[in-house]
């Protein structure tokens, strides 16, 4: 039903880096503003190549913290899928609950406009931050994204498959989609089904 982009750095002759070893050398500097904006373009842009294919997929994008001071980047992500010819619904952005929580009056804001685009906005990594349950109302948000930590043990955890039960039942009763992130095993991936857990990611899905 969708896919995820996944930034990875391949510097000539080196080792390829993950995101966890840049990206925060990225959020302490101003790369962070146009390594987003070229994320989203070649996300926008492989969207648009699949649907013109007859093949329509979900792309979701990561946003930092430090992109939510960007008074102009919904903008751009309209202007994007207006050239491509992706509707907005096919755009999910996603943020983490750190990111929320750095500044959550102007992340309510972003996820607002994001909303109003037509886009679809997902909590990443729920579970492992520090928000209020309160703000989930105030964010209006469209996903929650059950994080690895809670599936990686399953089914053999009582106390993850509890966790990953509790956010799917809460989502559902929101009106959320979940997805659980993590997935490498058919007895993890029948565990979310049994839960009802509405979408996975992962190796056993589908390798990067």
């Amino acid at each position: 039903v969708g896919v995820e982009a996944l930034v990875r750095w391949r510097q000539p002759g080196r080792r390829l880096l993950p995101p966890a070893e840049f990206v925060p050398v990225a959020e302490r500097t101003d790369i962070i503003h146009p390594l987003t904006r070229h994320v989203l373009r070649r996300a926008i842009a492989q969207a648009g190549t699949w649907q013109r294919a007859g093949r329509p997929l979900r792309v979701s994008v990561n946003v930092s913290a430090r992109n939510l001071v960007e008074d102009d980047l919904v903008d751009a992500i309209g202007e994007l899928l207006d050239a491509e010819g992706v509707p907005a619904s096919l755009l999910e952005i996603e943020l983490t609950e750190t990111t929320l929580m750095a500044n959550p009056g102007r992340a309510a804001v972003m996820m607002g406009r994001l909303r109003d685009l037509g886009a679809r906005v997902a909590i990443d990594d729920f579970g492992t931050g520090h928000s209020s349950l309160s703000y989930l109302k105030r964010f209006n948000v469209n996903t929650l994204k059950v994080d690895r930590s809670f599936v990686s043990a399953l089914p053999e955890s009582s106390e993850d498959r509890a966790i990953a039960q509790a956010v799917i039942v809460m989502a559902r009763s929101l009106g959320m989609t979940t997805v659980a992130e993590g997935v490498e095993t058919p007895a993890q991936l029948e565990a979310l089904r049994e839960m009802g857990c509405d979408e996975v990611q992962g190796y056993f899905i589908g390798r990067p």
